[in-house]
């Protein structure tokens, strides 16, 4: 009875030391925690490790223009003006409307007339509506910029006269903001912001991959089919606000898709956030990094190609590292249990066991720093 009893410890103590799921626990954190680092390295920073995990299934990508396709720099391409005031008098009146918006487009307008040293004027009554443009006063005299659709809506005279104009820089790919003062369509004012150098490259990348790519943008149509026209890009949206981008994640992810959402500035971040994966340009504003869980730290789209690379690779190392895991345990279980003792009166010894598991620990470690040389 003695020696069967010694025995039957020597097996209990071996399976226990088998059976502990140390290699198990390591497997997903340790692949995790070097994926996110081998990320950091190449400019991809992930704040949240559900979205690493969630990237290799990503379908859908939705992706703002300004400052996501393109440079996100915009600068006055031209000016037209309806009225008899020259082209000086015209930007510095529509400089000093703008100079209390922190939009983009009007930084553009106000560093136009800095770099002609225009004296701005004082304006009164500034209101900025989201999604549209800005109301002021000058001098007695009211004034309204920003979008057709708003001085539509404001029952701005004659804008037919300045449409034909308006459909020419479109054609371009220029942004165009219409003015008008005292109820009088006045001119427009033409923001060219160029496509960045990456972005037809990572494009084609992500189309490799199958996703699919829908570009959403407040600016008008014919800018929108310039811009997705030059990139190849099919499937668009323009003239879209904030709530419409996020009612269109909604829709995509209602109908079954996995949905990442790309962009840059305050109108993006509830769109990022109800994404399932939302990217926020590193050179954007603080509002959508801190809706996003991945960040692209230079701002350009082939972070997205690496991101998903970076996803899949690691997703790959963790079933790796629970096929090792299981294995030796599936191994390891029967013969401490003394699965070969009947046959041929062998046991596993516990320091055997003990080695046996920290070999399959290590096995696991050593395959998830692997990810460390993985090219993206």
């Amino acid at each position: 009875p003695e020696p069967r009893l010694a025995h039957a410890i020597i097996n209990a103590v071996a399976v226990l030391i088998i059976a502990c799921p140390c290699a198990l626990g390591l497997a997903t954190p340790m692949s995790i925690m070097v994926g996110i680092g081998h990320g950091a390295e190449t400019g991809v920073l992930v704040k949240d490790a559900a979205a690493l995990e969630t990237m290799e299934k990503v379908n859908t990508l939705l992706v703002d223009k300004t400052g996501t396709l393109t440079e996100g720099k915009p600068s006055v391409a031209s000016l037209f003006c309806a009225g008899p005031e020259g082209e000086e008098e015209f930007l510095r009146t529509i400089a000093s409307i703008e100079s209390p918006s922190e939009h983009p487009l009007a930084r553009a307008i106000v560093e136009a007339a800095k770099s002609e040293k225009l004296p701005l004027d004082s304006v009164t009554g500034f209101n900025s509506i989201t999604g549209g443009g800005v109301r002021a006063e000058i001098g007695g005299r009211s004034f309204l910029v920003g979008k057709l659709s708003l001085l539509r809506e404001s029952g701005i005279q004659d804008l037919d006269s300045i449409a034909a104009e308006a459909a020419k820089l479109q054609e371009k790919g220029d942004t165009v903001i219409y003015a008008a003062r005292d109820k009088q369509a006045w001119g427009l004012v033409a923001i060219s912001d160029p496509i960045k150098p990456g972005t037809p490259e990572a494009l084609a990348s992500l189309r490799t991959l199958g996703i699919d790519l829908i570009m959403l943008t407040g600016d008008h149509e014919t800018t929108a089919r310039s811009v997705a026209d030059k990139l190849g890009i099919t499937n668009f949206r323009a003239g879209v606000a904030p709530h419409d981008k996020y009612e269109e994640v909604q829709r995509l992810r209602a109908a079954g898709k996995i949905v990442a959402m790309a962009g840059d500035g305050i109108n993006d971040a509830p769109a990022l956030a109800a994404a399932n994966v939302g990217i926020a340009m590193g050179t954007g504003t603080d509002v959508a990094i801190e809706s996003a869980g991945i960040t692209l730290l230079k701002g350009d789209l082939n972070g997205i190609v690496k991101a998903i690379a970076l996803s899949r690779a690691t997703m790959k190392n963790i079933r790796q590292n629970l096929f090792f895991a299981f294995f030796y345990n599936a191994l390891g279980v029967p013969l401490a249990a003394g699965i070969l003792y009947p046959f041929f009166g062998l046991l596993l010894s516990p320091m055997i066991a003990g080695a046996a598991m920290s070999f399959s620990s290590i096995s696991v470690v050593a395959n998830a720093l692997r990810l460390r040389g993985k090219k993206l």
